[in-house]
């Protein structure tokens, strides 16, 4: 079945996949270009102060030495999807809205995953300056909400949270990211854009 929007909230459930879109968006407001990040500016997207950029994380430790860390339980129960209707313009927004939505409720920033598929967010075009091995090295750390394009979708690693910006791009590019990222997201796949564009890029639906 496609995805419909039907409700304006987010939330999360053990269940099998369902589409509960928020509606009633309004007008985008212009984003401002990020400044360097510093230890007071924990999200992506909301650089705060400071002099300079911070080195980037190091890679968390697979475990003691000697003493590899046991894999996680896997999660074999399917992610819910949720649909926001937005325009190509405006599902950046969206997509930002969610986030906040989703670390006001108590997610943890680590948790989450973002992808464009047009422009790519204005965290990961300032972190991407500074060269992709420390902006990848961000990815590994887990330590934030990471932002990447939807055409390095296979690169990235799993998630509890997946969130999509269909904000431009080739129907291509969005028709390959959308089920890749859902096979990504543990426990939730949110897709931002026009629910018209989504539908006929999956045909069928996710």
């Amino acid at each position: 079945m496609p995805l419909i929007p039907e409700e304006p909230q987010i939330h999360e459930s053990a269940q099998g996949p369902r589409v509960t879109p928020a509606t009633g968006r309004t007008a985008p407001t212009p984003r401002p270009v990020p400044g360097p990040r510093s230890a007071a500016s924990p999200r992506p997207g909301h650089p705060g102060p400071g002099p300079s950029r911070p080195a980037p994380p190091a890679q968390r430790a697979s475990g003691a030495a000697g003493k590899p860390k046991p894999p996680r339980p896997e999660n074999r129960s399917a992610p819910q999807i949720q649909l926001v209707p937005a325009a190509a313009d405006a599902a950046l927004d969206a997509a930002d809205e969610a986030v906040d939505l989703l670390l006001d409720s108590g997610r943890a920033p680590g948790d989450v995953l973002v992808f464009t598929t047009g422009d790519p967010h204005p965290w990961a075009a300032h972190e991407l300056s500074f060269g992709e091995s420390a902006y990848w090295g961000q990815h590994d750390a887990r330590d934030d909400v990471f932002y990447a394009d939807a055409a390095s979708v296979d690169r990235a690693a799993a998630r509890p949270v997946v969130v999509v910006a269909v904000n431009g791009g080739r129907d291509d590019i969005a028709a390959r990211a959308l089920p890749a990222a859902l096979k990504k997201a543990s426990a939730l796949l949110i897709v931002c854009g026009d629910p018209q564009r989504i539908n006929a890029v999956l045909g069928a639906g996710v």
